[in-house]
């Protein structure tokens, strides 16, 4: 019951006479063989492409951590160099350098007169430099007259600045 080409008649008839009609191993191998080293080179590809991706992003969670960490550094030297800028510590390096406060300051109007009376800055006795009398002074060391003494001693105010009579406050070119 099976009809060969030529047989057959019409559109299924030319179609049949293109198409070979034995069984064709030969023709299949090469294909079989070029979807298989396709799929294989697929395959391979993705691999390294994955490999790829993953050492990337191990690269970049190793830089975000130095990143973090860096960052951590620099606040803390901001930190320090705010400390360092702060007015209490200014002033007491600038003691330790043997700097004193300056007095009142005079200014230059725009035309060339002063403003103000210059004074030569001088140095005030600094509190901390001051050594107690009741340590040395009493070999006894009884209590109440060493509290009775740093009591005293406290209790001193400290001199303070002389004040000009011309600042730039009260000064008539104003």
């Amino acid at each position: 019951m099976t009809r060969t080409a030529e047989q057959m008649k019409g559109r299924a008839g030319r179609l049949a006479r293109l198409m070979p009609s034995g069984p064709s191993t030969a023709a299949r191998t090469p294909f079989v063989l070029l979807v298989v080293l396709l799929l294989a080179g697929g395959l391979i590809s993705l691999l390294l492409l994955n490999s790829a991706l993953n050492e990337g992003s191990f690269r970049l969670s190793k830089l975000e951590r130095e990143t973090t960490e860096l960052t951590d550094e620099q606040q803390a030297l901001q930190r320090d160099v705010d400390s360092y800028s702060e007015p209490d510590a200014l002033e007491r390096r600038a003691r330790e350098l043997g700097m004193v406060p300056g007095g009142s300051p005079a200014f230059l109007n725009p035309d060339g007169t002063v403003r103000g009376v210059p004074e030569r800055a001088t140095a005030a006795p600094s509190p901390t430099a001051s050594p107690e009398p009741s340590a040395s002074a009493s070999p006894s060391g009884s209590p109440s007259t060493t509290a009775t003494s740093t009591a005293a001693a406290s209790a001193t105010p400290a001199p303070s600045a002389p004040t000009s009579p011309s600042s730039p406050s009260t000064s008539p070119g104003r």
